[in-house]
């Protein structure tokens, strides 16, 4: 098995690098997608060496942003690929945690099972009742950048953002995305409302 020293590495710098106004992305996102990716792998019954690759993609997915938020995905896979060779990872190895790291991206594009998992695992929130406290992270996250961006504005991206999105595992299809029909639904409501005004 590989070196666990990577995690407390990578954990350490982005407790200590990331900048501050990512309220979304910050440290414990990271944490919990590496969680949810664990469970969700554990679910399709993979192996453990199959597991370590997935948790080192989810490790890396958002570390990108120590070096900017823009393609930040891309820049993630440029620090995994700069850094895991000291630790044995083959080029193999860090191919298929690119892949996994890009399909983070949205819209999300996935290619096998793996990459299906850290999707899922990135999006996990949409399908559970943490919903709503995720997505105000998000948005003050996001009005660092845009001072403008209205709640109004907020519930329209949030609206066409879910309608767009899909689930891929079989454990999302058949639990998280219910749950994520039902937060549609309310904001759906919310934006009709608005409309009326």
């Amino acid at each position: 098995m590989k070196n666990s020293e990577i995690f407390d590495i990578v954990h350490e710098r982005l407790e200590n690098d990331l900048p501050d106004y990512l309220h979304y992305h910050d440290p414990e996102h990271t944490k919990s997608v590496i969680e949810k990716s664990v469970f969700l792998a554990e679910k399709e019954d993979l192996s453990k060496a199959e597991i370590h690759l997935i948790k080192v993609a989810a490790l890396y997915h958002d570390a990108g942003f120590i070096i900017g938020r823009k393609d930040h995905e891309e820049k993630s896979c440029k620090l995994a690929s700069q850094e895991l060779p000291q630790y044995d990872y083959s080029k193999e190895e860090i191919k298929m945690i690119c892949g996994m790291i890009n399909a983070t991206r949205i819209p999300q594009k996935t290619h096998n099972i793996y990459e299906d998992i850290v999707a899922d695992a990135d999006l996990f929130y949409l399908g559970t009742d943490t919903y709503d406290h995720y997505s105000n992270k998000l948005y003050s996250e996001l009005k660092h950048h845009n001072l403008k961006l209205s709640e109004k504005d907020w519930l329209k991206i949030q609206l066409d953002f879910l309608q767009a999105h899909k689930f891929h595992t079989k454990y999302a299809l058949k639990v998280l995305a219910p749950v994520k029909k039902k937060h549609l639904k309310k904001l759906m409501k919310m934006w009709a409302k608005l409309q009326k005004l």
